[in-house]
């Protein structure tokens, strides 16, 4: 209890702590997006428990891995090498989480470009709800091992870790639903989506073979896409209120 009120009535300490706030919602983005693809998949009546059960499942899986912080730590150390290059167990985690994303992105993108002609009499793809939670344990694990690492480099000090841990994944409960259908109701946005999630891919990939990708750059890629697409989206809409003004005329 000492050592939280010191903590309460430290300046540093709450400067770190909005720091990490900002650093894990930005980084729980990545996996929101992917969580909201995967459920869109599932029937309707599914879509918003597959949601908050996977996004309570990376809120379980980040306390975990601060309880065992510790061994957490120890994931940078290197296990192996190849041809003078050391792997550690966080790079191997980054590499297969990358290579799933890579996969999953790229699965999904031929889906809704070339669907076979019985996954359009079915209604198009779609995924048993284990299945679906099941994919996003696995990416809520990678992304829940990014994120404590990032937030063990930038303090010491478990509660504040625990806070914006915390912090990050209620904005990421409030923001599930209203992303979900955004994502339903553009279906262009399904692809910009998934572009991004190629991107993240690839940037976990660079990451466990040692290549330093700034995420400034990818959030900055990801946001300037994003207005581009909004601005479409707008004139899109405003074309069919032209439409329909003219029809009523």
């Amino acid at each position: 209890m000492d050592s939280l009120l010191q903590l309460a009535n430290n300046p540093t300490a709450w400067a770190a702590l909005a720091t990490l706030v900002v650093m894990e919602v930005v980084l729980g983005i990545d996996n929101l997006i992917f969580i909201s693809i995967i459920t869109n998949k599932l029937p309707p009546e599914n879509q918003q428990s597959a949601r908050r059960i996977g996004i309570g499942l990376a809120l379980v899986l980040r306390l975990g891995l601060l309880a065992t912080i510790a061994y957490i730590v120890a994931l940078t150390q290197p296990v192996f090498a190849v041809f003078g290059k050391a792997f550690s167990w966080r790079d191997l985690i980054l590499i297969a989480g990358g290579l799933f994303l890579l996969w999953k992105a790229t699965k999904e993108i031929h889906h809704s470009v070339d669907p076979s002609s019985k996954e359009a009499d079915a209604g198009g793809m779609r995924l048993g709800f284990a299945a679906a939670i099941g994919q996003i344990l696995v990416l809520d694990l990678v992304f829940s091992i990014d994120s404590i690492i990032t937030a063990v480099g930038m303090t010491e000090h478990v509660p504040i870790m625990v806070i914006a841990v915390v912090a990050a994944v209620t904005v990421m409960l409030l923001a599930a639903d209203p992303l979900s259908r955004f994502i339903a109701a553009n279906p262009t946005v399904v692809m910009l989506a998934l572009g991004f999630l190629i991107m993240i891919g690839m940037t976990l990939i660079a990451e466990g073979f040692g290549a330093h990708v700034p995420k400034g750059y990818i959030y900055t890629a990801m946001a300037f896409s994003a207005g581009v697409e909004g601005l479409n989206i707008l004139a899109r809409r405003r074309k069919r209120g032209q439409a329909g003004a003219a029809t009523k005329s």
